[in-house]
């Protein structure tokens, strides 16, 4: 039988299709221009290598992170591998997700990101998307909301955090070399960010 975790993972892979040219043009703005088409590639070749049967979200998590980590290239690759890695590290054994496991894991994933790239919050990276939105559903937790509730306001963080993007200065990666010019370009990390948590939450509410 298809896992839960499998047919989230699908549904991210489908949304990362669509939105490949999307987050490569951004990328061509301001990096290399191959944002979309690595990240296209690495979660392509993620639902075609886990096995679609496993229930331990914990392993279904290294395993992702895994290929991405030997299938994507530019820094996209070691982020995302070094994001699913740090998450799974919190959940393994576990079937079935409550408000504090997804914290402790977007905690992880965060701090992962925030060693493997040397970055904080207003460089223009992913982390400006994935910093407030992990401390906006700690709080959503904290005060005894849902993991719907949690997971609407992660999406509201993430989408003001990529027009933050828009306004201020590239110090990390490709981007930094532009200086000024940057500003008025959003970060395609901090997009396909958004676009993960997007659809993580849409999956939810179709299975709650």
């Amino acid at each position: 039988m298809t896992t839960k975790i499998y047919q989230c993972m699908v549904e991210i892979n489908k949304k990362i299709q669509e939105n490949k040219e999307f987050l490569t043009e951004l990328d061509g703005a301001i990096g290399d221009a191959d944002h979309g088409i690595n990240m296209a590639r690495g979660f392509s070749e993620v639902v075609k290598q886990l096995p679609d049967d496993e229930e331990d979200i914990g392993v279904i998590l290294k395993k992702t992170a895994m290929i991405l980590l030997s299938k994507v290239g530019g820094a996209s690759g070691p982020l995302y591998g070094t994001a699913f890695l740090k998450a799974a590290g919190v959940v393994q054994g576990a079937t079935t997700l409550n408000g504090q496991q997804i914290s402790d894991m977007l905690e992880a994933a965060l701090n992962g990101i925030k060693l493997r790239g040397k970055a904080t919050v207003g460089e223009k990276t992913m982390v400006d998307a994935i910093e407030p939105a992990y401390i906006a559903f700690k709080k959503s937790q904290d005060e005894g909301k849902t993991i719907g509730e949690g997971l609407d306001i992660i999406c509201e963080e993430a989408r003001k955090a990529v027009e933050y993007t828009k306004t201020i200065r590239a110090t990390k990666g490709r981007a930094s070399y532009l200086g000024d010019r940057s500003i008025g370009h959003q970060d395609p990390g901090a997009t396909s960010v958004l676009i993960i948590c997007e659809t993580i939450n849409s999956f939810y509410k179709s299975i709650n």
